[in-house]
């Protein structure tokens, strides 16, 4: 009896472990979180994120320019730039543009191209410090995203507020829990894209 085989289909899961697998190898090249300590700049963690789920869903799920868009509400030239960005250029320009407030989206997708190269080579030996991400985030806020984000590796996607909870037990930033702020959360979260942009939002309410 013939066997068919047709195209398999890709499980958000798959798509959104490895999204973040390469945002972490893109933060390790850019020099780990002390390097956007030092510019005070946020916005690389989000544009980062961005690139990281655009190169994975181009590369791993075949999604088109118009899907990514979709996915990460974005606009479809956004997406383009961040998909046709050239990695070497990224890297020579990579100290000066790092002091931008605003990330440009073919450096982020530069990097991120990069590191999933990187993780296909096989070199996805993470060196992150948790000393300087606990550090970070107690005297300035920044290095939460990343810390975050390690924490729920491996986590399945849509995700229970009570399940992340649960891996972000003890992370404070300006005074306020991450696992109680995501327990306001109602309902299951989507992916770690909006886990980030949630409690983003929350840890700036008054």
């Amino acid at each position: 009896m013939p066997v068919v085989i047709g195209p398999q289909e890709i499980k958000e899961f798959d798509v959104d472990s490895m999204a973040i697998r390469v945002f972490l190898k893109a933060l390790e090249i850019i020099g780990g979180p002390r390097k956007l300590i030092e510019y005070r700049n946020l916005t690389w963690i989000t544009s980062l994120m961005e690139a990281s789920y655009a190169i994975v869903l181009a590369e791993e799920a075949f999604k088109t320019e118009d899907d990514i868009a979709d996915f990460l509400g974005l606009t479809r030239q956004t997406i383009r730039n961040i998909l046709r960005a050239e990695p070497e250029l990224v890297l020579k320009k990579l100290e000066g543009e790092l002091q931008e407030k605003t990330p440009r989206a073919h450096t982020a997708g530069g990097l991120a191209k990069l590191a999933y190269k990187e993780i296909k080579e096989g070199h996805d030996a993470l060196v992150f410090f948790s000393a300087v991400l606990q550090e970070s985030a107690k005297v300035l806020g920044v290095g939460w995203p990343a810390e975050v984000l390690a924490r729920i590796k491996g986590l399945s996607w849509p995700a229970e507020p009570e399940e992340i909870a649960s891996r972000l037990e003890g992370l404070v930033v300006e005074g306020k829990s991450l696992a109680a702020l995501i327990r306001e959360h109602e309902g299951p979260v989507s992916h770690p894209r909006k886990l980030l942009h949630f409690l983003a939002r929350k840890i700036k309410e008054a």
